[in-house]
């Protein structure tokens, strides 16, 4: 609402003068409020209608004036006066102001085209009047409840309140067979088969219902339900998008994860932290059966986004890349759309672009990488004893010299003189030729954890010591085709070339700039170099065109083709160091080994690469025992060990890079940064103590840490909300993903503070939160309503009925699946292609489609590629997989109808079910029928629908009659039946 300065005008009216009572008679549908809450009443009045102008966003404020603090909205105006004085309606300019009918005057202005209701303007009114108590927005305070954690009956009572207060009358509790199909399908997926549907029905006694609830928790098919859930917030696909659809690596290991985690009922407040730093954890959840970390699987959701093969800004594809991870991350856990910061100050919320920026510099400082998908127990003990073995041989090389005082004086006698070069054409910026990796980072077991210097060089087959290895990187140092990287640190690209002096076989070195990994050509092919050499070699990389730019180099056994990593049996690489530098390689690189090296201890002897050139010398002359026996058993053991840690199983992930705090970006544009950087830390509006990050790496521990600190009011909120929203079809507040100013208020805030405190209460157990939700008598409710309630409550906000709901797209393809015994209950593993149409066309199509079924597997197990999605699920509304979704569309379009009459797969299902019905051995028409209302809607079907069934099956059979010999026309009819079956309202709604 903009206050306009008037020349020449002085306003000094009340309300009386403009014929403004703080007492109106108005009558409105729903009468005020007896005490006007702010949150509740106000706060949403004043976001959609003033913050615009007079909000958080200093760049778009007017006049001075804002109305989304307390002390902003009482300060004195410009021109005098207050825009709200507390308990003083007449002297409050903004009530002044919305009541004015003069265009000139009123708020807010015509040109916004917002216009107050009169019940609007009666609630400002009479919140002013009250006192105008502020409170901080709803969902920033803390969850409380006076209800008792242990009440069965706290959710009925907090739902019955609100009927009470609304005067709606509930309704009674469903029948068996339709909360038997409703809680199969809202907690597997699937609908219930007969027998348990009998089962059910047979059981007579008071926890029949209980016993049926926990059956479907404890299937396996209830893990791959509420995997789906949540791989709609993580924007769960199996291909990057964009031009060529490059494949995702190991991207389903992540689903399998989720349904594991969700089966075992692994408490949230686990999974989060599995998801924001699982590679972090110090003590990782593993697989009970192989030993295999689960928790670095949970970070695979951040590299879940779209990928552009070739952009032309890398910078500006990096910040696109990391705006994506802070919106799926933040709207995910916290409910909030950080991203909107990103340009500037939030609009809306109490978001600032500093603490964009702060959760910019955690993702900035974050890398990505291929990761091992099967280091279990038997790989991580192997590699330990390989450790313990290079030790060992190295001590007892040590111990028999050392027995020999003057061979112990000769290796300690030699000292590196060398000293740097004093070129400053280049900068080395790796040296590994002493005994440590010089600020590198090593990834996996390859390089191990030093260099090469000093080991004993044996052979195999007579266990002579041959020499004593120069000092290298190598990824031998475990064996060949073992998985393993090395990184360096960031830097800032200020030459025209980086240099590596490597060599091995079916290896890569790579230089990563502003963390992009889709490199190839015509833009970036020359930042990826394949290593086949055995002698040493200089490898070379014109960097001239990215100058400025931030990067690392990686030097990695095996390498990407078409963006999938892979790791032969013979690949390995060594490198001796790597440089910089402008012009010509550096000539006296070869001779020069940086003094800053340190001289670690080999066995128990000082060692640096001058002693081991001695040393060497020295074994050529025979001044040295070479004989030693016991190393062949030492070298044919450490053989064996290295095998066992060969792998052949990857998954996109994550590791931690080092610390990088951003500048704030200028309109969100990186080209122009503030001259401050924002430390790492949270959201400034949550106020939950010191939340600078201190990680020397990402701080992504740390954010895992504050979001599930006790007082964070958000996480356990926004998590509770999407299970309710799953089985009720709507949140309690209705936009899951947005807690912010706004998103929706929640229809019941007692009731949504009582699930949140207890889920915490409970251990953060979400079967024990369903289980509690399932059990309500709310939740039982029957779907049948009066046209009185109908038209009282036509959304169902109060939940006087539990609401008709449609099932999601996978449910419906499982559902005819099921019903027609297709099912495959396999789980786990690759997916399946996509079946490709004729009219699935484009780049990066596969060469080959997938069968029409899907091999009769569940939908989860489905390819998802993000330039070939399934027809049939994007016509029923699972989005396209881009950002958050918590919420799916719910839409009721013809094309749906199109897919259940005409879609191939719809077609041979009824065909199989019709095949099912006569190996069934039934005689009468009716027992069949019967059959087929049984497996489609898990009830008996009436008198009246025999009678119509009958009729339905007459006129089909007088129509294929003319077409069909007699021997085919039986089949053909119920073929046709069953179709009609699964385009039935009832067959894809829960009623």
């Amino acid at each position: 609402m903009i206050f306009r300065r008037v020349k020449n005008l002085i306003v000094i009216c009340t309300l009386a003068g403009l014929g403004i009572s703080c007492d109106r008679s108005e009558k409105f549908s729903e009468p005020l409020p007896k005490v006007v809450d702010f949150n509740f009443h106000v706060k949403p009045i004043l976001v959609q209608n003033c913050y615009l102008c007079h909000g958080p966003d200093p760049s778009s404020r007017k006049a001075e004036l804002r109305l989304d603090t307390y002390e902003g909205a009482t300060a004195a105006l410009k021109e005098g006066g207050h825009a709200i004085v507390p308990g003083k309606t007449s002297k409050s300019n903004l009530v002044q102001r919305i009541y004015n009918e003069d265009p000139g005057m009123v708020m807010p202005p015509p040109e916004t085209n917002l216009k107050l209701t009169e019940r609007e303007k009666a609630l400002l009114n009479k919140w002013i009047d009250q006192g105008a108590e502020w409170k901080e927005h709803w969902s920033f305070i803390s969850p409380e409840t006076k209800i008792a954690i242990s009440d069965p009956k706290a959710i009925d009572f907090l739902i019955d309140k609100r009927l009470d207060e609304k005067g709606l009358e509930k309704v009674p509790v469903s029948n068996k067979n339709s909360l038997i199909r409703r809680v199969s399908y809202l907690l597997t997926g699937l609908p219930p088969n007969p027998k348990e549907v009998h089962d059910f029905i047979s059981d007579t006694s008071s926890v029949a219902y209980e016993k049926m609830v926990d059956r479907y928790l404890n299937s396996s098919a209830y893990g791959e339900r509420w995997a789906r859930h949540w791989m709609d917030l993580v924007r769960y696909a199996e291909t990057k998008g964009h031009e060529f659809d490059y494949t995702i690596t190991g991207a389903w290991k992540y689903r399998d994860y989720l349904i594991r985690a969700f089966n075992e009922d692994v408490p949230y407040d686990q999974i989060l932290k599995e998801h924001i730093a699982g590679d972090l954890l110090e003590n990782p959840r593993e697989n009970k059966d192989t030993g295999v970390s689960e928790s670095r699987l949970g970070t695979t959701f951040f590299v879940m986004g779209e990928g552009t093969h070739s952009p032309v800004d890398v910078r500006q594809d990096e910040a696109d890349r990391i705006d994506n991870m802070i919106d799926v991350t933040t709207k995910t856990f916290q409910g909030l759309t950080v991203s909107c910061a990103k340009c500037h100050d939030h609009k809306f919320d109490p978001i600032t672009a500093a603490d964009y920026y702060a959760l910019y510099g955690v993702m900035e400082s974050t890398r990505f990488s291929p990761v091992p998908a099967d280091v279990g127990k038997e790989k991580k003990l192997a590699a330990h004893e390989l450790v313990k073995l290079k030790s060992y041989m190295r001590k007892l090389v040590a111990d028999k010299w050392s027995t020999d005082k003057n061979n112990y004086e000769k290796i300690n006698f030699a000292k590196n003189t060398a000293g740097p070069s004093t070129n400053k054409d280049y900068t080395v910026i790796g040296d590994f030729r002493g005994m440590d990796f010089d600020g590198w980072t090593s990834d996996g077991f390859a390089f191990g954890q030093r260099t090469t210097l000093g080991d004993p060089i044996v052979d195999p087959a007579t266990g002579k010591l041959l020499g004593l290895q120069d000092g290298k990187a190598s990824s031998k140092f475990m064996g060949t085709g073992i998985f393993g990287a090395l990184r360096s640190p960031n830097m800032v690209l200020d030459k025209d070339f980086v240099g590596v002096r490597a060599l091995g076989q079916n290896s890569s070195i790579r230089i990563i700039i502003d963390n992009f990994q889709l490199i190839q050509n015509p833009i970036y092919g020359g930042m990826d170099q394949k290593v086949n050499t055995e002698n040493w070699n200089n490898f070379v990389f014109n960097v001239a065109a990215w100058k400025g730019r931030k990067a690392y180099i990686e030097i990695i056994p095996g390498g990407y083709e078409r963006h999938i990593y892979n790791l032969q049996e013979d690949a390995f690489i060594e490198a001796q160091y790597a440089v910089t530098y402008d012009g010509e390689w550096p000539a006296d690189l070869e001779n020069n080994i940086s003094t800053e090296q340190t001289k670690d201890n080999w066995a128990t002897l000082d060692i640096s690469p001058e002693n081991v050139k001695m040393l060497n010398k020295d074994l050529k002359k025979g001044k040295l025992p070479l004989n030693f026996p016991e190393l062949k058993t030492v070298v044919d053991s450490s053989q064996q060990l290295a095998k066992k840690l060969k792998t052949d199983s990857f998954f996109n992930g994550i590791y931690d890079g080092y610390g990088i705090d951003s500048p704030v970006f200028n309109r969100g544009n990186y080209k122009e940064p503030s001259e401050e950087h924002i430390p790492r830390r949270f959201l400034s509006v949550l106020s939950l103590g010191d939340s600078i990050f201190k990680s020397e790496g990402s701080g992504r521990k740390e954010l895992a840490e504050v979001m599930l600190n006790k007082d964070n009011p958000l996480t356990s909120r926004v998590m509770v909300n999407r299970i309710w929203h799953h089985l009720f079809g709507k949140g309690i507040v209705e936009t899951v993903d947005n807690f912010g100013l706004q998103g929706k208020l929640p229809s019941h805030p007692e009731l949504l503070d009582y699930l949140a405190v207890k889920f915490q209460n409970d251990g953060w157990s979400i079967k024990n939160m369903i289980r509690t939700i399932v059990t309500s008598e709310t939740f039982k409710r029957s779907t049948l309503r009066s046209d009185g309630l109908a038209s009282a409550d036509p959304n169902n906000i109060y939940l006087a009925s539990f609401p008709v709901r449609r099932l999601e797209a996978e449910a419906i393809r499982d559902g005819i699946l099921f019903v027609t015994e297709s099912l495959d209950s396999t789980m786990y593993g690759p997916p399946v292609a996509t079946y490709l149409t004729e009219f699935m066309q484009g780049r990066g199509r596969p060469g080959k489609s997938g069968p029409l079924d899907g091999e009769g597997r569940r939908s989860i197990y489905l390819e998802v590629r993000r330039n070939f999605l399934e027809p049939m699920m994007t016509t029923f509304d699972r989005p396209i997989p881009f950002s958050t979704f918590g919420s799916r569309n719910v839409t009721n379009v013809p094309s749906q109808s199109l897919i259940l009459m005409n879609d191939p797969l719809v077609a041979q299902q009824a065909e199989i079910m019709a095949e099912k019905l006569m190996e069934k051995g039934l005689v009468s028409f009716e027992e069949k029928v019967q059959w087929i209302y049984m497996q489609a809607f898990s009830r008996l079907a009436t008198s009246e629908e025999l009678k119509k069934a009958s009729s339905f099956f007459n006129m089909l059979r007088t129509m294929e009659g003319k077409e069909n010999a007699e021997e085919n026309q039986e089949m053909e009819v119920w073929k046709e039946y069953c179709h009609s079956i699964f385009n039935l309202k009832e067959f894809i709604y829960l009623i």
